[in-house]
């Protein structure tokens, strides 16, 4: 039992509040004799679900099942206690036989589900994606992916703009996949049609697709103004000016904003030379950037930074910042059912969360992955 934490829940914070865990499990009330744990001064959240995230801890979600399991304990230790492992760009071939060891770990538990970003992107707006791996998105050899996966495909990020782009957005929501529109070099008006026809994310809202223009509004525009659109925002500092992620607030809501990380191999280690794909990356003062060419290559974002950036940087309440990091990402992946808040009956997933943010215990199915060491 969890005592005197500020504790969120989806009715509003709760001061000297509460939680209950037995076994894997939030429930409602706790015998007589159960482990008394005194969280006064803290925070009590639920745990953080990424929906987009390349690696961690040295290690690549495109690696081995080893560099695999690397990449998620570094992030649990942040408090990511829900993952979707996100692939990059490389050859159909090795996308595929990579899907079947994410599926395999997506079958286990240990992942929530296999992201595919590219290789259905545009070369305009490639970021930190190999040029010459691009191709277009043809539905044929999306649902190839989608096959490989064997039901545990997640997302596919499309430029929809490109042959084939709407009709693999059918595909996808035909099969139950969600289809992100991102690294795009569409217009407002393609960009409404691939919402029509069925996509409901935007990938990393702002990063690598055409700025707001006033005559040309873009797909930025058609992706913060429509209800059916969860929109991703990278909050490391780097990514975004923190106005960009207020207008992003103003216009979507917290209801429809989901933090995530884009984190590669650095996440959680430090700066250095490291290998996204088949390119190189310099991380250097914790930026992420392309050797050749200078591009941001993902992020070393972590989400307990993320929440307390978004907290004492960019004064969002913390109910909202709860909502972005577990609320909408669990509902986006329809998982909210076990995932996302600290309700009885959901799965043990907890971060507490000192004064100023900082993070000092996590628990994963009622297990503590960080021990608070408190009494």
């Amino acid at each position: 039992m969890l005592t005197g934490a500020q504790v969120v829940l989806p009715t509003g914070t709760v001061p000297d509040g509460q939680v209950v865990v037995d076994g894997t499990k939030i429930v409602g009330s706790a015998p007589p004799d159960a482990q008394v744990i005194d969280l006064r001064g803290h925070w009590v959240v639920p745990g953080f679900i990424d929906i987009h995230n390349h690696g961690g801890g040295g290690a690549s979600f495109s690696g081995s099942a080893e560099d695999i399991l690397t990449a998620l304990r570094t992030h649990r230790l942040h408090g990511t206690t829900t993952l979707v492992a996100s692939t990059v760009t490389d050859d159909m071939d090795f996308l595929v036989r990579q899907a079947g060891l994410l599926s395999e770990l997506a079958e286990q538990g240990e992942i929530a589900g296999i992201h595919f970003e590219g290789p259905f992107i545009s070369p305009c707006r490639k970021g930190a994606h190999s040029e010459e791996l691009l191709r277009d998105p043809d539905p044929a050899e999306v649902r190839k992916l989608i096959e490989a996966a064997r039901g545990r495909a997640r997302m596919v990020t499309l430029a929809t703009e490109l042959p084939g782009g709407i009709d693999s957005v059918r595909l996808l929501a035909e099969h139950g996949v969600i289809a992100a529109i991102g690294h795009t070099d569409a217009t407002y008006e393609q960009t409404v049609e691939a919402i029509d026809a069925g996509a409901t994310v935007a990938t990393h809202l702002f990063n690598a697709m055409p700025a707001l223009g006033h005559r040309s509004p873009g797909p930025i525009a058609a992706l913060l103004e429509d209800e059916r659109v969860t929109v991703e925002l990278i909050n490391d500092g780097t990514h975004l000016h923190p106005a960009s992620l207020q207008l992003a607030f103003h216009h979507a809501g917290a209801g429809r904003v989901a933090f995530i990380t884009d984190a590669m191999d650095a996440a959680g280690i430090g700066d250095g030379r490291y290998m996204l794909g088949p390119l190189e990356v310099e991380v250097s003062e914790g930026v992420a950037r392309l050797v050749e060419g200078g591009s941001i290559a993902g992020s070393t974002l972590t989400l307990d930074r993320a929440f307390r950036r978004a907290v004492t940087v960019d004064g969002l309440s913390v109910e909202d910042t709860v909502t972005a990091l577990s609320v909408n990402p669990a509902r986006l992946l329809g998982m909210y059912d076990r995932v996302g808040s600290l309700e009885p009956g959901k799965d043990a997933d907890l971060v507490v969360l000192d004064a100023k943010f900082g993070l000092k215990g996590v628990m994963r199915r009622g297990e503590w992955v960080v021990d608070p060491q408190l009494t």
